[in-house]
């Protein structure tokens, strides 16, 4: 919170104020506080004992004080959180919804690493630039201290963790906890049907490999992680875009259309929760619909699942593998997104092609590495992780909604952007005749790292988006990041209508 300097209740500078109850002057200062920038929005307030001490008042006019900021929508109680100040509604408009009727196009051999890979070597080129479009937390949200004594235990009843080789498919004890854990996203499998991964983009290439040779077709999101986009390349495969919502993902009806028409599909890829980068959460109807048509094609659902437990509120959502009777969805997921990125630890259940992907797991890295699993064990078969996710998605809500005031309020006119239910990303549509291209250009230039939405199709049709994201925890500098980015887009709008003008 930012450094305050509040007078006790002896020491008012307006005389006149003193007519006033003690619990309104006190309700006043805090009021001038927020007015003045002095607090911020989702800054924390000082919790009851913390204000009855510093303002040497009794409970009664504390929660007086209290009651009269939140009737006048300055602060929000959060539960076992404390008070905040309260975050402004967006108002900007939602993003631009596509046309999901509209058949998709011809499947693409994908050739998108070229712009992928001169994009992190910008990125590289600029490495104090703050990082507003990566896809992970920042350090400081994990949980650092506690993850580094569960090595040291680990370490000390198992010396030779870092001198032996680990069991083939992973760690047998933590294959039980994710087999226990999986029945939450109602997935039910046993620890057998686990294989542990080298983080969920190892997890996704065994998928795909497992089930297409290449030349095949994979139907995708649209827009889709680039990293996905990466694999395909990798392996020789088409890529069939399949058009997404802002708001409720994977389009069913084009999925049905492309499937029906487009018989060389061979697999279907979807991030059902929190889709990257859309932020997008698929409504459980949509994730039954589509379990079952690509059930009815024969086509292997890819799911790829690492922000389940990001979504706001609980219980997480369900996965497309809770709808999954015959075998037809491969799940994939990690921890590098809700616990460790550092560990790369990732899990996957191949469905009917289990076998398969075990084989090709063996023959592709052999075993993952043994202490981050035993580490994982110990903190997973605990209450810490729960307790974790909680901290996490609240302190990610926060950043969300201290950034997305700061869009609607520093982005020119036009700007537009869905708000996510969770997670870290925003999908920001830029106004008319700004590209992100050249907006990412300008943006490293100024010290700020974003992603811009080329990347996230094989077709370079997203110029007009940009991928924001909020993982820093110093809220101050995020702050003054998006005021600077907001600037900057104004300035290019401005020069692109005068040189038109020119013209």
């Amino acid at each position: 919170m930012s450094k305050l300097t509040f007078e006790r209740r002896d020491a008012f500078a307006d005389p006149s104020a003193d007519r006033q109850p003690l619990y309104r002057r006190l309700a006043d200062q805090y009021r001038r506080a927020i007015g003045n920038g002095v607090l911020r929005p989702g800054d924390r307030m000082p919790s009851m004992r913390a204000f009855m001490q510093r303002h040497g008042v009794s409970l009664a006019t504390a929660t007086e004080s209290y009651r009269l900021l939140e009737r006048d929508a300055l602060i929000d109680a959060r539960p076992r959180s404390g008070y905040f100040v309260r975050v402004p509604a967006t108002v900007l408009p939602n993003a631009s919804e596509p046309d999901l009727a509209m058949p998709p196009g011809e499947a693409q051999f994908v050739g998108i690493h070229a712009t992928i890979s001169a994009i992190v070597s910008k990125y590289q080129r600029y490495p104090q630039a703050l990082n507003l479009g990566g896809a992970t937390a920042a350090p400081d949200l994990y949980p650092t201290d506690a993850l580094q004594q569960a090595a040291m235990r680990a370490l000390r009843r198992e010396p030779t963790l870092l001198t032996s080789a680990g069991p083939d498919f992973g760690d047998p004890a933590l294959r039980a906890i994710i087999a226990r854990r999986a029945l939450e996203g109602g997935i039910e499998i046993g620890a057998d049907e686990v294989i542990m991964t080298h983080g969920g983009i190892e997890a996704v290439n065994l998928a795909l490999r497992a089930v297409t040779q290449p030349g095949d077709t994979v139907a995708v999101e649209s827009p889709c992680f680039f990293g996905l986009l990466q694999v395909l390349e990798s392996l020789g495969l088409r890529a069939l875009e399949i058009p997404a919502s802002p708001s409720t993902g994977l389009a069913v009806e084009a999925l049905n259309f492309a499937l029906q028409n487009h018989r060389d599909i061979k697999a279907v890829v979807v991030v059902p929760n929190l889709q990257n980068p859309l932020g997008s959460v698929m409504p459980d109807s949509n994730k039954a619909s589509v379990v079952e048509l690509c059930a009815r094609a024969g086509v292997a659902l890819i799911e790829d699942d690492p922000y389940r437990d990001l979504v706001d509120g609980e219980p997480s959502p369900r996965s497309l593998k809770a709808w999954d009777t015959d075998g037809t969805v491969i799940h994939c997921t990690s921890f590098n997104k809700t616990l460790a990125p550092g560990m790369r630890v990732g899990w996957i259940n191949g469905g009917r092609w289990h076998p398969r992907v075990g084989m090709l797991k063996f023959a592709q890295s052999r075993h993952n590495d043994q202490l981050a699993q035993v580490v994982l064990a110990g903190f997973l078969g605990t209450g810490a992780y729960a307790r974790h996710l909680r901290r996490l998605r609240e302190s990610l809500r926060l950043q969300r909604e201290r950034m997305a005031a700061g869009i609607a309020t520093a982005f020119p006119e036009g700007t537009r952007f869905t708000s996510p239910r969770g997670g870290m990303f925003f999908w920001v549509e830029l106004p008319h005749r700004l590209s992100s291209a050249a907006f990412f250009e300008a943006a490293l230039d100024d010290g700020i790292r974003i992603m811009p939405g080329t990347v996230f199709s094989n077709t370079g049709r997203f110029d007009r988006f940009v991928r924001l994201s909020c993982p820093s925890a110093h809220l101050d500098l995020v702050d003054e990041a998006v005021r600077r980015l907001g600037r900057l887009a104004t300035r290019m709008i401005e020069r692109n209508e005068a040189d038109g003008s020119k013209r």
